[in-house]
């Protein structure tokens, strides 16, 4: 076999099985000799369910031969992120209280992916409840990142997205509520999905408390991998309605019209603008300018242009949305005192945030109307263009920062000094409105760190956009790099 299962695409790696060049349980076994190797130094993977796999994998061998096939995964082995449910193996979502948490069903998605043949071999770490940018957990400590073990890996699919680029895994399933997809695709230089709002059931996924049933508003579940085929392969597999809901709706997104190329494509970028909200450093600037200028080299029509929902509006109104759902999980004291702040003077952003937490129903169904005001907008926009490009983050990994409580951390991009939680101003923008975002490798910087871009579109318009960021890809991105070889 010429594959090297380190770089190789899940959809590579999946044919070969069925063509039995590679069987599955050499496949494992070869993931598990090199995580053995390699995630002492990262920490990516941390809840193993070895056996069974093992076991899954020569099931799906012996099937194999008889010319039998479970789906298009079928023999694949991945690991998921430690946010869902898997039935028989640890679910702690990073948190003490879930240490000792083995559910006895998997969350959906999970279960729509065995079905189709995955083999689930081990969980990717993630920040307590997923609520970081970086990721780190008393349960399990701090995952880092594989281009340089002292800088983050992102959060909170950082787990997921250092294991896939790293060569630990060929696939990996993450969520994102506020960029937990996309800025560890970034980070780390691999691909991400993020759906559009309300297609892929997240039930099983933590946040909520195990055994709740309600979808969260703005969160969403997607794949990360090595590539955009496999993006669109698991969305085909994990989309559509709830078992419940689906006998009265099903869910036809249209692919587009076919393409060859991405001439006479209209592609908005909106790069520049965050002037005045938040810095963009210079080398990731220079990335994302060098991938649209490639671009247009290729024959789309690329033109800079302002946002149309200013950034500062965008995130501000994912602040008002998103926080109040985080602040569900909090203890009931806690919550309490977040809600005395209602009346305390002041804009700063970490007041600002902590007000959002306890925010009534009154003022979260204000946020909601918002929202339908810029949907409004951003839909007239996309009949002017047919993708949009936006930065992920404004800065490459940067070096860990965990020791210090959030609303500490400070960031500094080109001599600015920005508070953390910030930075997620794109990403935050972009989700609230519950657009589909494809992320892909921008390239890589003169430091050897991996910057992405987001690759937006219209509500719904998922195949059609994974279409079209594959031939964007193909035209202006560098593909698919491995990170160095990690010191001995």
């Amino acid at each position: 076999m010429d594959l090297d299962p380190a770089t190789a695409t899940a959809g590579q790696l999946a044919r070969a099985i069925s063509g039995r060049e590679l069987s599955s349980r050499e496949l494992l076994d070869h993931l598990l000799d090199r995580a053995g190797k390699i995630n002492p130094q990262l920490n990516a993977i941390v809840a193993w369910d070895t056996e069974r796999a093992r076991a899954a994998a020569d099931a799906a061998d012996r099937a194999t031969v008889r010319g039998e096939t479970a789906g298009p995964l079928h023999g694949l082995p991945m690991t998921v992120k430690d946010l869902f449910e898997t039935e028989g193996l640890v679910t702690t979502a990073g948190a003490t209280e879930l240490a000792g948490h083995v559910p006895s069903a998997d969350a959906i998605p999970v279960s729509r992916l065995k079905a189709a043949g995955a083999i689930v071999f081990g969980k990717s770490n993630t920040p307590r409840y997923g609520s970081d940018l970086q990721t780190d957990n008393q349960v399990y400590g701090r995952t880092n990142n594989p281009w340089d073990p002292a800088r983050t890996a992102g959060g909170s699919s950082g787990g997921a997205a250092a294991a896939v680029a790293a060569g630990l895994t060929p696939l990996e399933l993450g969520s994102d509520i506020g960029g937990s997809i996309r800025n560890p695709s970034h980070y780390n230089g691999v691909y991400g999905l993020k759906p559009s709002w309300g297609i892929v059931p997240s039930r099983g996924h933590i946040p909520g408390p195990p055994g709740s049933l309600t979808e969260a508003d703005v969160g969403v579940t997607g794949p990360i991998a090595r590539g955009v085929a496999d993006l669109r392969t698991v969305l085909r597999l994990v989309s559509g309605p709830r078992p419940q809901d689906a006998a009265g709706w099903r869910l036809e997104l249209d692919a587009g019209p076919d393409r060859d190329g991405v001439a006479g494509l209209r592609v908005a970028a909106v790069f520049g603008a965050g002037e005045g909200v938040l810095p963009l450093a210079g080398d990731v600037r220079a990335l994302l300018d060098g991938f649209a200028a490639r671009l247009a080299g290729a024959g789309a029509q690329v033109s800079e242009v302002p946002l149309p929902v200013p950034l500062a509006d965008g995130f501000g109104l994912w602040r008002d949305l998103v926080m109040p759902i985080l602040g569900l999980g909090l203890p009931e004291p806690m919550y309490a005192e977040f809600a005395r702040l209602e009346d305390v003077p002041g804009d700063s952003l970490g007041l600002v945030n902590s007000k959002a937490m306890a925010s009534r129903y009154r003022t979260w169904m204000g946020a909601v109307e918002r929202r339908e005001q810029q949907r409004e907008v951003w839909s007239r926009f996309f009949g002017g263009w047919d993708v949009l490009l936006a930065p992920v983050m404004p800065t490459t990994a940067y070096p860990h920062d965990t020791e210090r409580p959030m609303p500490e951390r400070m960031v500094d991009i080109d001599g600015v000094t920005v508070p953390n939680f910030s930075m997620i101003a794109w990403c935050g923008a972009i989700g609230a409105v519950l657009l589909p975002v494809v992320t892909v490798p921008a390239g890589v910087t003169a430091d050897g760190l991996p910057a992405g871009v987001q690759i937006v579109g219209p509500f719904l318009s998922d195949l059609r956009l994974l279409r079209l960021a594959e031939l964007i890809d193909a035209a202006a991105g560098p593909g698919f790099t491995p990170p160095p070889p990690p010191a001995p």
